[in-house]
């Protein structure tokens, strides 16, 4: 079976039987997969074989290098401040600066240590063996789900529906999402999904083509091979002979459409593709967006809405909300606008519930952050005090939390009451929704951004990130106060850092066969070491510069005891493990919020080009922090529920990651693709 299909599934809790290795000493694998991973088969143990012990412990971990202190943490407990910086001194003089990078470094001063034998509790990780062919069934049924959900795909969910589109000739029907058309018909060159865009996208599709085969993100800066140029050639062909709409739209990015159809050397081959690459040359400019920029500079909300929503959809009525109630000089105008919002797109609904209650938390005068996503990767602008001082758009604290509650009414009548009887596991209260997850990592233990899981206060976390093909990955920890001032836990830090609360591996720096750091942090003496800080946020960044997606590199976190047994990486103890493959140097992994002791996903590939962390902000997160305390997967489907039930025998839906399979339909906490089509 295809290793895509598979790593997604394991992703899910599911290992598919190999049949052309199909060898199996069922109890002795049922046995090793118990004591060395903590994976206990919950169904399907008659299938397992042999090799999915070596499988399970590769997605989890298996071989992973030693860090700098091989001794960690007992050994770099013993070292004093001086010692720890002469060592990386040393170091960092080997590395960079006599170049020479043949293998990993160690400590000069570690004494010789041998490790106690491992005997501390972890979780048990709960498993389902299936075979192939189901296993083709669930990701029939999963690109089926990803197909249909209207928001972009993780760089994991479009290599499945990429994979398999491309192995089983897959004619798809429908696709709702352009974003995912477009990446399919570049990556695939298959002019099937040209029926699912308009003609305005293929400004879109050349900024695919001119980022995924050329490396540049402005398609402005087109330096391209003949093939490419005839293929968005045809594409535009194709768009324009399909076209219903005309091409109004295209007038948005008229200067754009201009440089690509010179750099094409574009002809037309129809009347109609004459007018438009005409109309694109012309100096004319009949955009929907012109014609509502009239009415709103003259003052006519109501005419300004009406072409909006004629001409672009109730969905710009949306995007544009904000600039458009700043226009508003009533209450009477603000009702109106708000009427217009479209209950029908409940995927956006949920996104504005988040914003406009995060938004009422600040003061209508404070320098603002705006994320946005582009090309699965995000990206955050700092508002400067110069801008805020031409800002088009104002809305009070009063202002955001009011519509924060509109919003709230509009997701009730959308959602409200559509399913049966369902049970919701208690747990799923800390639990995010997967709003906006395309920037987002996949493997095993990934949940939503903002979701929240308990932590035991007599246990340690130890985050850790390890790597191959290239020398230097940097791990890193910030602490955050109430006030947004940060503490670094860094290799620039820890030499003078070092202590029983939070300890680090130390700096490796030619790991290009293979390397590691870690951070432990008690979190019970953290919090009595530095009383101030409120939330702990853990990055990885390549200090080498390259790309996360041109080396292998993988990050995630363990719960150990206080007392150190076993290895440095104990397979047992991994809570999660996902591979960080992003086109960018920099990714936030996850934080802690120390006040509700709870472990919270982050979980975002960045758009920065930052090799060093601490360098850009990174208050932007602290909103993820309380995610689930605005809309969480108990409050979701208790408001799709007509009943909720306390019984799980008595439940038409069961919302849980412990209950088994019965033939009920099930949601976990991951099965981010079922959540998605209730979202819609």
């Amino acid at each position: 079976m295809n290793q895509v299909y598979r790593d997604y599934l394991f992703g899910k809790h599911f290992l598919v039987r190999n049949e052309a290795e199909a060898e199996a000493h069922t109890l002795e694998t049922l046995f090793s997969l118990a004591n060395l991973l903590n994976i206990r088969i919950v169904s399907g143990s008659e299938l397992v074989t042999d090799e999915m012990i070596s499988y399970a412990a590769r997605m989890i971990g298996q071989h992973v290098p030693q860090p700098f202190y091989r001794g960690f943490p007992d050994t770099v407990r013993e070292l004093s401040p001086d010692k720890l910086l002469f060592d990386q001194l040393v170091h960092y003089t080997v590395t960079y600066g006599f170049g020479d990078f043949s293998e990993a470094g160690h400590s000069l001063f570690e004494r010789e240590f041998e490790r106690i034998a491992f005997k501390e509790n972890a979780a048990i990780k709960e498993f389902s063996v299936i075979t192939e062919e189901d296993a083709v069934k669930r990701i029939a049924e999963a690109v089926g789900e990803m197909l249909q959900g209207s928001r972009p795909l993780s760089e994991g969910q479009f290599a499945v529906v990429k994979s398999y589109i491309g192995e089983y000739g897959y004619k798809v029907t429908s696709c709702a999402s352009k974003n995912t058309a477009l990446r399919l018909l570049v990556a695939l060159r298959d002019m099937q999904f040209v029926r699912f865009l308009s003609l305005a996208d293929a400004v879109k599709v050349a900024d695919e083509i001119n980022y995924v085969f050329y490396g540049k993100t402005d398609v402005r800066d087109m330096n391209w091979k003949n093939r490419d140029r005839r293929f968005l050639a045809a594409v535009i062909d194709a768009l324009l002979a399909g076209n219903t709409s005309g091409y109004r739209d295209c007038f948005e990015k008229k200067a754009l459409w201009s440089g690509i159809l010179h750099h094409l050397h574009y002809r037309a081959k129809t009347e109609e593709g004459r007018e438009f690459v005409n109309a694109m040359r012309g100096r004319a400019n009949n955009s929907v967006y012109s014609a509502f920029e009239r009415e709103m500079s003259g003052g006519n909300i109501r005419e300004a809405l009406r072409v909006l929503k004629e001409g672009k959809g109730s969905g710009a009525v949306l995007r544009n909300l904000d600039y458009i109630l700043s226009r508003c000089e009533s209450e009477e105008q603000r009702r109106e606008v708000v009427g217009e919002i479209d209950a029908n797109n409940g995927i956006v609904l949920l996104q504005l519930l988040v914003k406009y209650t995060n938004a009422a938390k600040h003061e209508a005068g404070e320098l603002r952050s705006f994320r946005f996503t582009r090309h699965n990767l995000l990206a955050v602008h700092n508002e400067q005090p110069e801008e805020a001082e031409h800002r088009k758009t104002y809305l009070s604290k009063e202002t955001n939390a009011w519509l924060a509650a509109v919003i709230c009414d509009k997701i009730t009548e959308h959602f409200g009451g559509r399913l049966g009887k369902v049970y919701i596991d208690p747990s799923m209260k800390e639990t995010a929704l997967p709003i906006q997850e395309n920037a987002s990592f996949s493997g095993f233990g990934v949940m939503a951004k903002g979701s929240r899981l308990p932590l035991d206060l007599s246990r340690k976390v130890r985050a850790f990130t390890y790597w191959e093909k290239v020398n230097d990955i940097d791990l890193s920890m910030f602490g955050i106060n109430r006030e947004g001032k940060r503490i670094e836990f860094s290799w620039r830090t820890m030499a003078g850092q070092q202590s029983s609360a939070v300890m680090f591996s130390g700096d490796q720096t030619s790991g290009y066969e293979g390397g590691s750091e870690y951070f432990d942090v008690d979190i019970e003496k953290f919090r009595k070491l530095y009383p101030d800080i409120r939330y702990v946020i853990f990055c990885d960044n390549v200090y080498s510069g390259t790309n996360f997606s041109n080396c292998f590199c993988k990050a995630g976190y363990m719960i150990r005891d206080r007392k150190s047994t076993g290895k440095v990486f104990e397979p047992k103890t991994v809570q999660t493990s996902f591979l960080v493959n992003c086109e960018s140097t920099f990714a936030y992994l996850f934080g802690i919020d120390l006040v509700d002791e709870k472990f919270v996903w982050l979980n975002l590939s960045n758009q920065g080009r930052s090799t060093v962390a601490g360098t850009n902000s990174m208050d932007f997160l602290l909103d993820c922090f309380d995610t689930t305390s605005i809309i969480n997967m108990y409050s979701f489907f208790e408001l799709l529920a007509s009943e909720v039930t306390n019984d799980p025998s008595e439940a038409e839906m069961l919302v849980s990651d412990t209950l088994p399979e019965d033939g009920r339909p099930v949601i976990r906490s991951f099965d981010f693709e079922k959540i998605m089509k209730y979202m819609q």
